[in-house]
């Protein structure tokens, strides 16, 4: 099959079975992992990206050639970069300078202009916290009037969820031969647990929202402690639009070690090199096996690739 263009590549990712990870870790069940870090921008945001821009597109929210501007982590940023620059649209990327230098580079090279912004005094790099995203929040609004442009707006748009209620969900079922029993995903802007939980939770599949320790806000738990190194969430943000009525069975907290261990895990036993976030999905779903969903079928996502963290700590010293 010959596609269009890399927009039409986005989407139908395979689903593996981690076998060799569930064995190391010594867990009963099984988990299957849908390998979104394949796509096009080596990540689940493509799907995201495509989905809101297109959707502006049909309504006419987004005129011809009009300027895109997003706040982003990167991954965000990376999709949107691909799909605008396909549809002749201008893309201004805003992202806290606690991101990974080579999300802002990858964006870069596809085209977008990217506006860094500094970190709240005292941050920490690789570590961006709800204050962090504040600070780049307010510089989009402005970017955003300023060049009169459309707001993709990945936490507040409908078509983020959509594209995981249509795409994701069904995805998962269909590939698992509707085996799964339990999914799992740490919440970023919460479109990808909001859209996957509303196909699946009607199927009788646990969904579950996953938190780093410390800041545990759409549980209500433990939020002293926002600084980690998961990128692409984990801000404590309790209000976030997305999840909003979303059926969840409960939440899962992962420390930043439990996360980078099992993501140095991934890649060592079963060849995935995916991200901070891919292994904090793996660390919820051992958790979940380990206790109230013992001996189940858990469905995940390697959200991004490997090698937006080179320069973090998620490789150094790596065995």
């Amino acid at each position: 099959m010959i596609l269009p263009s890399a927009i039409d590549a986005i989407g139908n990712t395979p689903l593996v079975d981690l076998t060799r990870a569930c064995a190391a870790l010594g867990v009963q069940g099984r988990i299957l992992a849908k390998l979104d870090f394949l796509l096009p921008g080596f990540s689940k945001k493509d799907r995201a990206a495509k989905a809101i821009i297109e959707a502006a597109r049909a309504d006419g929210s987004l005129q011809p050639r009009q300027p895109v501007v997003e706040l982003t982590s990167g991954n965000m940023g990376t999709g949107l970069a691909i799909v605008c620059g396909i549809l002749e649209h201008p893309f201004i990327a805003v992202m806290s300078r606690g991101n990974s230098v080579e999300r802002a580079r990858m964006m870069a090279a596809l085209g977008a202009e990217v506006v860094l912004v500094d970190q709240v005094p005292g941050g920490t790099p690789g570590q961006v916290s709800g204050a962090d995203l504040a600070l780049v929040e307010a510089a989009a609004q402005r970017v955003t009037a300023e060049r009169g442009a459309f707001r993709a707006d990945q936490f507040g748009h409908p078509g983020n969820p959509a594209a995981h209620e249509t795409g994701t969900g069904p995805e998962f079922w269909e590939q698992s031969g509707g085996t799964i029993q339990v999914f799992a995903d740490f919440v970023g802007s919460g479109g990808t647990l909001a859209g996957t939980a509303r196909f699946l939770s009607p199927k009788g599949v646990a969904c579950y929202a996953v938190e780093p320790r410390g800041a545990e806000a759409l549980s209500g738990g433990d939020t002293a402690h926002p600084d980690h190194p998961i990128q692409g969430g984990g801000y404590g943000m309790a209000d976030l639009d997305h999840m909003r009525g979303v059926p969840l069975a409960g939440t899962v907290a992962v420390t930043g070690p439990e996360a980078r261990d099992c993501a140095r895990l991934l890649a060592r036993t079963e060849g995935l090199f995916a991200g901070y976030s891919a292994g904090a999905n793996l660390a919820a779903a051992a958790q979940l096996l380990r206790g109230t969903e013992r001996g189940k079928t858990v469905g995940i996502v390697l959200c991004d690739s490997g090698l937006k963290y080179l320069s973090t700590d998620l490789w150094a010293d790596a065995p």
